[in-house]
This record gives structure tokens, C-alpha cells and sequence, in this order.
């Protein structure tokens, strides 16, 4: 099936292959429990979901001496959709090394072509004494941040170190071509117009040449989608008025490094970053249009949490924002909008019930640990009517 196969108006039982990375740390925890979500939807809803696994990150590293072998690869290509726990941690860290984890999440981008990365924000009323907010700052908070996943820093060149008779010296560039842009900003006035009909184009038009060509194309591509408003808005402007009055925003695309920094500063406003997924997505027909193949593109889901392994193995870890993830994957990956409807209310129907895990419990209050979690999960979502 692989990259470019979407499903569109499946009757009965449908077969789905999904590639598993768990990577590192808290990773494995975490995908575990969102493969017994994607087994229960399966049973109530009469599909079938085969799990492929493969190593990815410092394990790989470990094992095989690559962040991404080819083996990985090919059973991604070969699968409906993938997904991916956390890569890295700190014996992993030396700066010297010529292979880091991250590299894998680099290459695997590039390799399949996943340009876009979607990552909603919502704030859930049950976990409003979680964050640092007062509740009317976040009353009303939608939010999704369209990131550019493929251009800018992380894989400009040249990027290099070298030493000089005064000392060491670094470069990394950023780089963007009008293609690069032009497709993430489509994708975004797509997504608006399904929302409320407002885009934030965040840049630093001010400073620098890439940001004044990405300006330039979301005034061109506004023109052509009048009946969604388009702002544009600083990085360091964007980054303030994410704390100060987050809910103005509808949808949010931006270049990669920008993109990578502004979501994690979202986190905080769900709580934690085990409460948020993340979609990234490619293909063809995502680049051509949503409309195309029945809306769906091949994608990989992933929690936006890192590998915690200060907490790995301890049953702390949070599972919601993978669970979450699924629910992403179901939807926009596998044509299954009833299913990741069920997922996404089993979620909250089971913070409704007062389940924390340990980020996001107030002090003092029970919590249970990640198997319990992703067991109360399991037992809320509901099957066809």
C-alpha cells in the first residue's frame, strides 16, 4: 500500500498496516498502549490493524550504528501509516558524535516526504488547574500549528564545523524554495477554511531573506483564497501573544525552526506535552490537494514528548498524547473519522472520570501509571451505535 494509498469509503472489515517505532526511552511505553487502542477500535469497529515494528533512534544506533536503517524504512513504505514513540536521550548526547538519534527523524521526513506537521492544540476543561494559565486566558483555545518539516536550519547547506587559528567556528544555513513554501501555506488556507477561517502566517520577515520570501508567497496564495483572513505576524510577536491570548488564533503555519520552538510553548497550554499529538504528513496527494484521495494522506503520529529517561520503565510515562496521535491516524491517514471520534471521547470521558497521570495531577491527587491510563482508554471508547 505504502505512501500514496488512501482508503476512501471502506465497507465492512478493512486490513491496515502500521509501522511501530517505539525508539527510546518512554517510547516503547507509550506506542504499546496506542496499538491496544488501534486492537480495541478493531474490534468494535470490525477492522483489522497488523503492527510492523522497527528500530529508530539511539537504539538503532546501538544495534545497527545508524539512527535509521533501510530495513525501517522499507516497512514504512510499505505500510497505511506509522507510528513513532520518542527518539534520544542523554548517552546519546555528546556533541562530537557523528550519528545522533535525531538524525533518524531528520532522514525519515525526507525519505517519505513529509512535509507537514500538524499539531492541535485544545485546551480539555477537566485540566484547567493543571496549567499555569487563569481558565479565562484559555476559554475557547483551537489551535492548530502547521509546521514546515522538510527545509529551513535542520537541513540547509552548508552546515559544518571546522577550527580556525582563532578558534572554532559553526554554520547553518536556512534555506527554503518557493516550492517548499508554497505547498505548507496551501495546505494551511485548506485547513482554515474547514476551521473559522483565519491563518496566521508566522515569519521574521524584519531580519531575514527567507522569511521576506515566505511573506511574499502567503500574500500571493491570499489572494487566490479571499474568504479566509490572513495575518502575518513576527515569530517573537507570535511566541508572546501564544501566552497572552492564545484562543485569537485559529490556524498557525510556519517554518520549521520556528515551528519546533512555538509548538513546544503550546504544550503549557494543554497542561503537558503528554497530553498533545502530532501528525506529520506527505504524499502526493497531499501536496496536490486535500480534496484528493478522499482527504487522506499518508502519515507518521507521534506524541511531540521527548524520550523521558529519567522516568522510562517506571510506568509514569503519559499515554494520552499517543492515544491522541491515533486518533489523528485514524482520521486523516486511514479514512476513519467515526473510529478517531471514539478515540478522542474516550480520552475525554476519561479525564471527566478524574485519571491523572503524575503531569497531569495537581499535588497530591491519585494517579495512576501508564498501563492503567491507557486500560481506562480502552474500556471508554465505544463501538458503532
Amino acid at each position: 500500500m505504502g505512501p500514496d494509498y488512501h482508503p476512501d469509503g471502506q465497507v465492512g472489515a478493512v486490513d491496515f498496516k502500521i509501522a511501530v517505532l517505539g525508539g527510546d526511552g518512554i517510547g516503547p511505553e507509550v506506542t504499546a498502549q496506542g496499538t491496544r487502542v488501534l486492537d480495541r477500535v478493531g474490534e468494535l469497529f470490525g477492522h483489522r490493524f497488523s503492527f510492523r515494528e522497527g528500530l529508530m533512534g539511539g537504539i538503532s544506533i546501538d544495534r545497527l550504528g545508524t539512527a535509521l536503517p533501510d530495513e525501517t524504512l522499507e516497512v514504512c513504505r510499505s505500510s497505511d501509516a506509522v507510528l513513532l514513540g520518542a527518539v534520544g536521550g542523554p548517552k546519546w548526547d555528546d556533541p562530537a558524535a557523528k550519528t545522533r538519534p535525531e538524525d533518524g527523524l531528520l532522514r525519515i521526513r525526507k525519505e517519505l516526504g513529509l512535509f507537514a506537521n500538524l499539531r492541535p492544540v485544545t485546551s480539555y476543561p477537566q485540566l484547567l488547574d493543571s496549567t499555569p494559565f487563569k481558565p479565562e486566558v484559555l476559554e475557547g483555545l483551537d489551535l492548530l500549528v502547521i509546521r514546515e518539516l522538510t527545509g529551513g536550519l535542520y537541513f540547509g547547506k552548508p552546515k559544518k564545523r571546522w577550527s580556525t587559528t582563532r578558534g572554532r567556528r559553526a554554520v547553518d544555513s536556512m534555506a527554503y524554495s518557493e516550492q517548499e513554501i508554497d505547498r505548507v501555506l496551501r495546505l494551511g488556507f485548506r485547513l482554515a477554511r474547514e476551521r473559522r477561517g483565519k491563518l496566521t502566517s508566522v515569519d521574521k520577515a524584519n531580519v531575514l531573506e527567507t522569511s521576506r520570501m515566505w511573506r511574499e508567497i502567503a500574500i500571493e496564495i491570499g489572494k487566490e483564497n479571499p474568504d479566509v483572513q490572513l495575518d502575518h505576524m513576527l515569530v517573537d510577536t507570535c511566541a508572546m501573544n501564544l501566552v497572552r491570548s492564545p484562543a485569537d488564533f485559529d490556524v498557525i503555519v510556519t517554518e520549521n525552526t520556528f515551528g519546533d520552538i512555538l509548538t513546544d510553548e503550546a504544550a503549557v497550554l494543554a497542561g503537558s506535552m503528554g497530553m498533545l499529538p502530532s501528525a506529520s504528513l506527505g504524499g502526493a496527494n497531499l501536496a496536490a490537494g486535500w480534496d484528493q484521495g478522499g482527504g487522506r494522506s499518508f502519515g507518521l503520529y507521534e506524541p511531540i514528548h521527548g524520550s523521558a529517561p529519567d522516568i522510562a520503565g517506571q510506568d509514569k510515562a503519559n499515554p494520552l498524547a499517543t492515544i491522541l496521535s491515533i486518533g489523528l491516524m485514524l482520521r486523516l491517514s486511514l479514512g476513519l473519522d467515526t473510529e478517531a471520534a471514539a478515540v478522542e471521547r474516550a480520552v475525554e470521558d476519561v479525564l471527566a472520570a478524574g485519571h491523572r497521570t503524575p503531569d497531569i495531577a495537581k499535588s497530591g491527587e491519585p494517579v495512576v501509571g501508564t498501563e492503567a491510563m491507557g486500560g481506562l482508554v480502552l474500556k471508554a471508547v465505544r463501538g458503532p451505535a
